[in-house]
């Protein structure tokens, strides 16, 4: 059984509206960095998974983005799978 660190980004869809990264970008821009564009707001998670192999993390973690750790109507999600030694 190997030790595999997952790292998971999970963002707006790009197609719909980003609230948070409009409201971070107009702060931006009023703090004197105003060639700052296109902002998105997401999130990324840190986790430990053991597992028999790379494949099986990987097929874990994008399982759990599916199911909690993402909106599949909203978000997209990206999984990173390294082991750990």
């Amino acid at each position: 059984m190997g030790r595999f660190s997952v790292e998971v980004k999970v963002m707006p869809r790009r197609a719909l509206l980003d609230p948070q990264g409009q409201a971070v970008e107009h702060a931006l821009s009023a703090l004197g960095f105003p060639s700052v564009s296109d902002v998105r707001v997401g999130k990324a998670m840190t986790l430990e998974l053991e597992r028999p192999d790379r494949a099986q993390a990987e097929r874990d973690a994008r399982s759990m983005c599916e199911r909690l750790l993402a909106n599949p109507v909203t978000e997209d999600f990206t999984v990173s799978v390294k082991a750990v030694e």
